[in-house]
This record gives structure tokens, C-alpha cells and sequence, in this order.
């Protein structure tokens, strides 16, 4: 059995974030998702969870970070091309999200950055190794 991701993720408005998500081509699983929950899948093996806050509290004694001002982690998307890079950057800007930094070109990678509505930060990077330093 293949290993599979499962990013989960508090927010404050379901609907607002599974629109958001869907923007960037995530769909929804319905056997998932119900009023507290919304499983959000990219790929076989990557899912995006949105919990709202009560839901997301219910596995954890923790406090709640308000991701507009604290960070606790980057969620990072490989894809195929710089193509790719620029247009999940694109609709997440278009749907809401924002980009709190430039783009950056290391010569063998390519990188956007977003948060979402909640302000859960991402990156989208595109590599190719043959133009990695040494190579």
C-alpha cells in the first residue's frame, strides 16, 4: 500500500476554504466531508483536510495558532513545470489567498508562495536537478 499525506488544517469559513481549495484543483470527497470537515484531495496520495476550529480542537489539547500572525508550518507542492508553479500561484491569488514574498528562481528551482484565506502558508515549487549546482 502506497503511503499517503494528510495535511490537516483549521479554518475559520468550510465553504470559503473547500472553494478555495477547489480553485486550485483540489476536488472534494464527499465520504469525508459533512459540516465540520472537508477532505480535499490533490492527488492519490495528497489530502488536504479543513476542519473548522471545534472540529480541529477535538484532536488536540493545543491552542489554535491564528496563521495571519504566527507560523507553525510551510506546506510545499512539488509540480511538473514553472508553467504549474505560476498558474496554482495565480488562482490562489485569484481565489483569495495571498503571496507574502516574491517568487524566487534558484536556478534549479522554481518557488511562489500563498496562504490561504486563513492565512496557512504553501509553497509550489517546480525542480529540475539537472541544472542543481555540482550536477
Amino acid at each position: 500500500m502506497s503511503k499517503k499525506i494528510f495535511i490537516n488544517l483549521p479554518v475559520s469559513d468550510l465553504k470559503k476554504s473547500m472553494d478555495f481549495y477547489s480553485s486550485l484543483g483540489f476536488t472534494n470527497n464527499p465520504q469525508f466531508t459533512d459540516e465540520t470537515a472537508a477532505s480535499m484531495v490533490l492527488t492519490e496520495e495528497i489530502y488536504v483536510m479543513l476542519l473548522t476550529h471545534n472540529k480541529f480542537a477535538d484532536f488536540t489539547g493545543k491552542t489554535i495558532i491564528d496563521a495571519k500572525t504566527s507560523i507553525g508550518v510551510i506546506n510545499c507542492i512539488s509540480v511538473d513545470s514553472t508553467g504549474e508553479v505560476n498558474s496554482m500561484a495565480e488562482a490562489a491569488l485569484k481565489a483569495g489567498g495571498t503571496e507574502p514574498s516574491p517568487a524566487k528562481d534558484y536556478g534549479f528551482m522554481q518557488q511562489r508562495s500563498f496562504d490561504d484565506p486563513d492565512g496557512n502558508a504553501w509553497e509550489v515549487i517546480y525542480m529540475d536537478m539537472s541544472k542543481f549546482p555540482g550536477q
